[in-house]
């Protein structure tokens, strides 16, 4: 730093620098203005940098994508009232699939609570509250460190989460001290770096009922990608010829094709398993909407459960347990390695083995059905017919982002079917937010500069963020959007076409050639309807070097995992008998 008076504004950056923040995205304002100013004078020199973005909600949307492509703390910022407000939907998005953030939104001063100032009388603090973690307000600059250091802990510590750091006008605009930053700490000095391990008497009630099972089978979840097991869970699987699925936070722990049974239920490879396993092995997984909660008819209600979660609070959720496991998923697994290796018998891998070669062929099953879908040539094309195009072109490593509703349906339909490589699948999955694949897509390719960023996204959700477009075209980032393009709230259209006698209300678009608005941000954009033109025309995108989208007219259609939960909550009595 050159000789200056600092103040609140390069305390914080100097308390992110030392926590290795690299990139903080948002949009700037008045009350940001001496972070950005600390940034610009000093900060960049020292490797942190701001992502400019036309909307704070797609900027939060970005901080959650590279935090789950890096598996790094992702880190956003509004400005009082009207930008911290902004926030809020992404924010939702991010907590609900346990996504690490660090949300900055400042505030103004104190002394002018209450008079009607511009952007005030809002609280902030109790918006924030069933959204976030942890909500810190600070005052002063002194305060800072500390807050920034309790903020960083609680996110990452636990079942991770965004936080909410407020700062009052004055906590940034007042001289900040040497004593003050002399407060900003190594990480290794105030939050545990160590991974915590499962109760020993739990691991070994596990192994006990492991020996057990005739059919046992992994579910495995997005605590794998937190805890980064990826080695270990295939080290488990592969070793003992156990066969795994994953929910869809999940998709990409699972690394080998040797025991993969998939990644979505409709899947007839996970049904048979989901059936017929006696007992099942849950890592970092909730039993939540995408495994169907684990209530028949998918699930086999006699089958006893071993739950591993870091999060106390999940255990027993939707599903009552045999054996509970309060833990991080890697440290458990090599535990559970460990015991498994002391006293599982041999004899049970081999009689594994002869139930992961039925499940494996019953896969061959859900491929070949696939391919006869693939075979309808009418136009417009099914949306499988789409997908299955991408897919069959690009590259296994490229990052894939899926937003939208029935898109994300119909793609999961093909993904499900076979492993990809970790932190290479973003999707909202607890929210089913849409409008995350632009901003998403940006988040990825930055946090992945030398990785293709393809986002596949429905016409209905291209439009929640397009002005991302410019942001892309600025940045120069080459990443892909393919449109679904069936004109129509697809997920709605196919709720009110099964139980409401297809009385369609506010669900159809005009025909609107997104192309157009595209090429209109500067982007690379191609108008198709041909499944034969996709692959010519994705390898024109990528050719362009630029941010490019292809808009692809598909066919209207009702997935079958609709009808497949319409079960669930008919059962449940939720559209009566």
């Amino acid at each position: 730093m050159s000789k200056h008076i600092y103040n609140g504004g390069d305390l914080l950056i100097k308390c992110l620098i030392k926590e290795g923040i690299t990139k903080i995205f948002g949009l700037v304002g008045g009350e940001l203005l001496k972070i950005y100013d600390a940034i610009e004078r000093w900060g960049r020199e020292e490797g942190i940098d701001t992502v400019m973005v036309r909307h704070e909600q797609a900027g939060a949307h970005m901080a959650d994508a590279w935090a789950r492509a890096t598996g790094e703390l992702g880190v956003c910022l509004g400005t009082a009232g009207p930008g911290v407000t902004h926030l809020i939907p992404a924010i939702a998005a991010a907590n609900a699939d346990s996504i690490p953030m660090l949300v900055i939104g400042s505030q103004i001063a104190r002394m002018f609570d209450n008079i009607g100032i511009l952007q005030g009388d809002l609280n902030q603090m109790s918006l924030m509250k069933p959204i976030t973690k942890l909500q810190v307000s600070v005052e002063e600059p002194y305060e800072i460190p500390n807050a920034v250091q309790r903020c960083i802990k609680t996110a990452l510590s636990g079942r991770r989460g965004p936080v909410f750091l407020e700062l009052r006008e004055t906590a940034l605009v007042r001289e900040a001290t040497e004593d003050d930053f002399k407060k900003v700490l190594e990480p290794e000095q105030y939050r545990p770096i160590n991974r915590p391990a499962g109760n020993i008497d739990s691991i070994k009630n596990a192994v006990e009922l492991l020996k057990t099972a005739n059919k046992p089978l992994i579910v495995a979840g997005g605590g794998i990608n937190a805890s980064e097991a990826f080695k270990e869970l295939k080290k488990l699987s592969e070793t003992y010829n156990i066969p795994a699925g994953t929910t869809i936070s999940g998709i990409g722990v699972i690394t080998t094709n040797k025991t993969f049974v998939g990644g979505k239920l409709t899947a007839l490879a996970y049904r048979r398993a989901a059936i017929e396993a006696d007992v099942v092995l849950s890592l970092g997984c909730k039993w939540d909407h995408t495994i169907i909660y684990g209530a028949s008819p998918i699930w086999n209600q006699d089958q006893k459960i071993i739950q591993v979660d870091i999060d106390p609070t999940e255990i027993g959720k939707n599903r009552a347990v045999k054996v509970a496991i309060v833990g991080d998923a890697k440290a458990v697994i090599n535990q559970l390695l460990d015991e498994m290796e002391r006293n599982l018998p041999k004899v049970k891998v081999t009689e594994w083995s002869q139930w992961n070669d039925y499940l494996q062929d019953v896969r061959k099953t859900d491929k070949e059905q696939l391919e006869k879908m693939l075979k309808y040539d009418k136009l417009p094309m099914k949306p499988h017919r789409l997908i299955y195009e991408i897919l069959d072109f690009i590259p296994d490593d490229t990052q894939l982002v899926i937003d939208g509703g029935d898109i994300f349906v119909f793609s999961l339909d093909i993904i499900s079917l076979k492993p990809y490589p970790p932190r290479s699948f973003f999707r909202s999955v607890s929210m089913g937010h849409l409008g995350i694949g632009i901003p998403y897509a940006i988040g990825v390719q930055m946090a992945k500069p030398d990785k293709l960023v393809v986002c596949i996204t429905g016409d209905g959700s291209f439009m929640f963020n397009v002005q991302e477009l410019e942001t892309a075209v600025r940045l120069n980032l080459p990443i892909i959007t393919i449109i679904g393009n069936n004109c129509a709230w697809g997920m709605i259209k196919s709720n009110q076409k099964l139980n409401f006698g297809k009385r369609y209300c506010d669900v159809d678009f005009p025909s609107i050639d997104y192309s157009e608005i595209a090429q209109g941000f500067g982007c690379y954009a191609e108008k198709l309807d041909k499944p034969e033109d996709i692959k010519p025309a994705l390898k024109r995108a990528i050719d362009s070097k630029q941010p490019a989208v292809l808009d692809v007219d598909i066919a209207f259609e009702t997935p079958a995992a609709m009808k497949l939960l319409g079960l669930f909550k008919k059962s449940k009595g939720l559209f009566g008998k």
